[in-house]
């Protein structure tokens, strides 16, 4: 709001004395108090408010979905009740939530709520899943037998007492590391050649690789059947069946590491160009270590999808009750092929051996996972302790080196040099032995920690080192005995000038028969 005048306002009158009038030119702006200022306030932050909220909606869109299912309307079924309990506390969360927030909060608020519940969802789904296949194995898990023995001795009929599942375990493991012999080199060398050299033939080779991601099991089977054991005449062995889990993992293991691959900086790889690195230098020292955790996730998504398969190895290595660690020779079976052969026994107690082996299974595959993750699940950067102690010694041989450089003397004279040996060594010593002693004391005085005592002797010896070499250099650039006499003799030969030479009397040349700068003697 303004007050308009047509005159200012006198030091006496006030603004509600004056009287605007039509044709005014002076503005008197009102004074307004400034906005209140808007709280900040964290979205990451759980309040006491939002926790009431929840539990409010819960309670309450379960309690008028009980009205609604067996009082008001004539529904029925456990699914319908959770779908209309859950859109029920969707919209009374929103509600509550509108009384204290804005808009864009309670949308906010609506949306981190949906999908925290699928999360949720999720790992109720997974704990399901192991929770109950536990609780039907928990029977042959609790004998030793089960892990050290095979079933050649054990029937449908006898107790969980006899048989074990030692023949499946090592089957799967021999059978999933000849796999992932095979296919980490593939799979990775393809994945580089897709993301570092693009081009027709590349891109026919990513479209392929994407069509097997989608493969059946069972057609990889039949293919590893008909060449290896169809047409080369090969019998059926754990080497056949790593052979088909090897065309299972292998799209998924390219796939995955070729788009970690295109995600690594560019920056990074044109650096390391610009520093006169080859291609594959480049790709060996800078690519791969920055995408390592990302290649790690790659390969276990190869493991996951080659552990689980049935068919391919039914058809290519068999099944068998005995134990066999030859994978080039005879019959050799795996933990889902053992699972689903138990479970389809109607007596319980192969049922609940196929349950055990279920549970062993997951177990083995948690601990694969866990080894992959900490051999490479590292980030960028994140060297071990190996590593850092490799790193740390290369960067002493480089000090060394650099110094030998500057010293010209051997890298192995500067390595071997102990800067509390260097005192008495230096006393027996003379000319530039003396000042390459005092300087490779005082490198390895910098890289080695040591005694001020020590330290401050060091010093002095490299200082005298130093005026020493100083002096030696300076010496060399003093000319020759014989050109110093020529200069002699030529300086006793030339004119005495006039003691007392006229205004007008131009002066002498000078003598340029003397040695110049350019001279090589001078």
């Amino acid at each position: 709001m303004t007050t308009v005048l047509d005159t200012p306002l006198s030091p006496m009158a006030t603004e509600e004395t004056a009287v605007p009038r039509e044709g005014a030119r002076t503005w008197i702006p009102v004074d307004t108090p400034p906005p209140a200022s808007e709280l900040r306030r964290s979205t990451a932050t759980i309040r006491t408010v939002d926790v009431i909220r929840l539990l409010g909606s819960a309670f309450a869109s379960i309690g008028f979905t009980a009205w609604l299912f067996f009082y008001a309307l004539p529904l029925q079924g456990v699914l319908g009740f959770v779908l209309v309990a859950y859109v029920l506390f969707l919209l009374l969360f929103g509600i509550l939530t509108a009384f204290d927030e804005n808009s864009q909060t309670v949308r906010d608020r609506i949306v981190a709520v949906f999908v925290n519940s699928l999360a949720f969802l999720l790992l109720l789904a997974l704990f399901s899943v192991v929770i109950y296949t536990v609780g039907r194995g928990v029977g042959p898990l609790g004998h030793l037998n089960f892990f050290t023995q095979d079933m050649s001795n054990a029937g449908p009929l006898d107790p969980l007492t006899q048989g074990g599942v030692i023949h499946a375990v090592l089957g799967t493991l021999i059978m999933i590391s000849i796999a992932l012999a095979i296919s980490i080199p593939l799979g990775l060398l393809t994945a580089v050649f897709l993301s570092e050299f693009p081009g027709r033939y590349a891109r026919f080779v990513r479209t392929v690789v994407e069509a097997m991601t989608a493969l059946p099991s069972i057609v990889a089977g039949l293919f590893i059947y008909a060449t290896i054991i169809v047409f080369l005449g090969f019998n059926r062995s754990g080497f056949a069946a790593s052979l088909a889990i090897t065309v299972m993992m292998l799209p998924i293991i390219i796939r995955s590491a070729d788009v970690v691959l295109r995600l690594v900086p560019g920056n990074l790889k044109e650096a390391a160009r610009a520093l006169g690195a080859s291609t594959w230098r480049t790709v060996w020292t800078v690519t791969l270590p920055t995408a390592r955790s990302g290649l790690t996730t790659a390969i276990i998504l190869g493991t996951a999808r080659g552990i689980g398969e049935t068919s391919p190895v039914l058809l290519t290595a068999g099944a068998t009750t005995f134990l066999n660690v030859n994978p080039f020779s005879g019959p050799m079976t795996s933990l889902p092929l053992t699972t689903f052969t138990f479970v389809k026994s109607p007596e319980n107690n192969m049922i609940a051996r196929g349950f055990g082996t279920a549970a062993v299974l997951m177990v083995l595959v948690l601990l694969l996972f866990v080894l992959a993750r900490a051999i490479g699940g590292r980030g960028p950067g994140v060297l071990s302790a190996r590593q850092q102690r490799a790193r740390a010694r290369q960067s002493r041989d480089d000090g060394y080196r650099y110094r030998a450089r500057e010293l010209r003397v051997p890298t192995s004279t500067v390595r071997q040099a102990h800067p509390r040996a260097l005192p008495a060594a230096a006393a027996t010593r003379s000319g530039t032995a003396v000042a390459d002693s005092a300087a490779v004391g005082l490198t390895v005085a910098t890289i080695a920690p040591v005694s001020p005592a020590v330290a401050e002797a060091t010093a002095q010896q490299a200082r005298a080192a130093r005026t020493w070499r100083r002096q030696l250099s300076e010496s060399r650039l003093l000319p020759k005995p014989s050109a110093a006499i020529n200069r002699f003799r030529r300086g006793s030969k030339a004119p005495q000038e006039s003691p007392d030479p006229s205004p007008n009397s131009t002066p002498p040349a000078p003598d340029n028969s003397g040695p110049t700068r350019k001279d090589p003697d001078a």
